[in-house]
């Protein structure tokens, strides 16, 4: 295991920084990812670390921007130590859909695919089990 992930997933409150899955829900500790990656001049300390569930950080991977599409207009994505996520996103509880509220929210979940069928899914049985949305 990752020796940063108690910290980190203490801070995030095992939740995934990104899309908000619950940790508990799955069968492995989420990963400890930079959210700037250091071969892009990130830092490989607290302020860059986050908790990322599989999908988001397979999908993240390296990339520090997407593409808004609305405006089809490159932005950078959601960076959850200087941004707070209700700023840029809304979860939608009767249809499972994480929206964006910004350019920054929508290039994210584009890029990340919060949205997709799989992902949807679950949410929808972490809502029947009351474990989303995160209070």
């Amino acid at each position: 295991m990752n020796p940063r992930y108690p910290q980190v997933a203490q801070r995030a409150a095992h939740c995934c920084e990104y899309c908000r899955a619950p940790e508990a829900v799955f069968n492995f500790p989420f990963e400890v990812e930079h959210i700037l990656p250091p071969r892009r001049g990130g830092l490989d300390d607290p302020s860059n670390w986050s908790l990322s569930c599989r999908s988001c950080n397979l999908h993240k991977s390296s990339h520090t921007e997407g593409l808004d599409p609305e405006t089809q207009t490159p932005a950078r994505l959601f960076h959850p130590r200087q941004d707070r996520w209700d700023d840029h996103f809304r979860f939608e509880t009767a249809t499972g859909l994480v929206l964006g509220l910004t350019n920054i929210g929508r290039a994210t979940i584009d890029r990340l695919r919060m949205n997709s069928p799989a992902q949807l899914a679950a949410r929808r049985q972490w809502l029947r089990l009351q474990l989303f949305p995160r209070t």
